[in-house]
């Protein structure tokens, strides 16, 4: 299989309960519903990539668990090249804990589980994946030394390399930058990597141009409601979002994503691809879950 996209990343099982807002320290809470669903920023931006367009491979870990069963095989049924996806022995799949209250907002907690064991050889055994791969994605939900080997390699198969510094709450190593073409944090996200307050488009334009000054290519910052902010060499644009009504925003930044790589690899202009992902995501915030809020091409508005 050719995968023009190959997201180097996690994969968790989400446990999602929903409350009419989030308990408090110290606080048990009667909630109002519970479901389990494939999840993780990495397997999430797989099945967004698979559904928008691209074909994809996953590189990951799972435990050899139920969970890690189900992971696999939800990736599977999307077409996704699993071959890299390995299991470890004697440890858990990675889980994250999902509480989301009435206005869609969510905490969440995570256990790595065999995403902890993603080593830098665990993805070089599959270097052959790398090599034919337009578009390489990768996020910080497996250990920091396997996101920079991935990014590394990526730039020197001149590759499009992109991450998503999530969950980012530190500043990133400055030998990381040069070798990503697309960085796309969310507001918080710029603002733990720069230090600088992102609370609106000027702000966030502030924060994207200190991290091309740090050596990363292009910037797109997510601004949920307020759309995206895209600054490069050439200046800034700002996209607009759709309005919706939201139900559940988790997977939205991880629909964006993989929306937009989706769109690169289908050799659309960047700014075609950033609607391509925008569009994409207002459908998911429209659902619940991770993976099953995450549309098809097919519903997206021409």
């Amino acid at each position: 299989m050719h995968a023009k996209v190959v997201v180097v990343g996690s994969l968790n099982m989400d446990l999602v309960a929903r409350a009419e807002r989030l308990p408090r320290g110290g606080e048990t809470l009667a909630g109002d519903s519970f479901f389990t669903v494939p999840g993780g920023k990495g397997a999430n931006q797989a099945v967004a990539a698979a559904r928008l367009g691209a074909s994809v491979a996953m590189v990951g870990n799972v435990g050899d668990d139920a969970y890690g069963q189900q992971l696999r095989q939800a990736l599977e049924s999307e077409n996704i090249d699993c071959q890299a996806v390995g299991v470890c022995a004697g440890v858990s799949s990675g889980v994250a804990l999902i509480v989301v209250d009435a206005a869609s907002q969510n905490a969440i907690v995570i256990i790595p589980g065999g995403n902890g064991l993603l080593t830098p050889e665990s993805v070089q055994r599959f270097d052959a994946l790398l090599q034919n791969a337009e578009v390489i994605i990768c996020q910080l939900e497996v250990p920091p030394a396997t996101v920079a080997w991935t990014l590394a390699r990526g730039r020197e198969l001149g590759k499009t390399v992109i991450l998503n510094p999530a969950p980012a709450t530190d500043p990133l190593p400055r030998a990381w930058f040069a070798h990503i073409d697309y960085l796309i944090p969310n507001e918080s996200e710029a603002e733990a990597l720069t230090g600088l307050p992102v609370n609106d488009i000027d702000s966030a334009r502030c924060a994207a141009e200190r991290l091309r000054e740090w050596g990363a290519g292009k910037v797109i910052v997510t601004l949920g409601a307020e759309g995206a902010l895209f600054v490069s060499e050439h200046g800034s644009r700002h996209f607009p979002a759709t309005k919706v009504k939201p139900l559940d925003t988790t997977a939205a930044g991880d629909t964006f994503v993989g929306g937009f790589a989706a769109g690169l690899a289908c050799g659309l202009e960047e700014g075609e691809a950033i609607v391509r992902g925008q569009r994409a995501a207002a459908i998911s915030v429209t659902r619940a879950g991770a993976q099953p809020s995450i549309p098809f091409l097919k519903e997206l508005a021409p």
